[in-house]
């Protein structure tokens, strides 16, 4: 929300901006030429101080650490260590997932041997769960 706050702040000053450039411009023509050349000097003065005002304010907000994604391959203050302890909580993701997968599928291995084992033990052959009668007969019974 504060970035289209800023952006839009920067279009009304860009907007003021060229209105006043054209309202100068149009009564331009009828000054005499050292007013003229003054103006158009201070014009560019003004120019150059926004530029610069631009740059510090860009370079203000990556040393603060607000766009460190920027800052990844400088040396200004993310060091070794910044650089291990932003990595280090992906590695522990990454790790925790592959464990969590792990015992998943080890617990589902462990469920089908459960069944398996229960289906060649019981009384009745594996081949009597197949016919729809006997299942049909499971269903009605309680």
């Amino acid at each position: 929300m504060t970035h289209s706050l800023q952006k839009h702040t920067e279009i009304l000053q860009d907007r003021y901006g060229f209105k006043t450039a054209s309202y100068l411009s149009a009564g331009a023509a009828a000054l005499p030429y050292d007013i003229s050349e003054r103006l158009r000097a201070a014009r560019a003065q003004a120019v150059a101080a926004r530029k610069v005002a631009r740059i510090r304010t860009s370079a203000a907000t990556a040393s603060s650490g607000v766009g460190s994604s920027l800052t990844w391959g400088s040396d200004d203050s993310f060091g070794l260590w910044n650089r291990i302890g932003s990595v280090l909580p992906l590695i522990a993701l990454v790790l925790g997932l592959l464990t969590i997968h792990s015992l998943q599928s080890d617990n589902f291995v462990l469920e089908l041997a459960e069944v398996d084992a229960a289906l060649l033990t019981d009384e009745l052959p594996p081949d009597a769960f197949a016919d729809p009668g006997f299942v049909q007969f499971l269903k009605t019974t309680p």
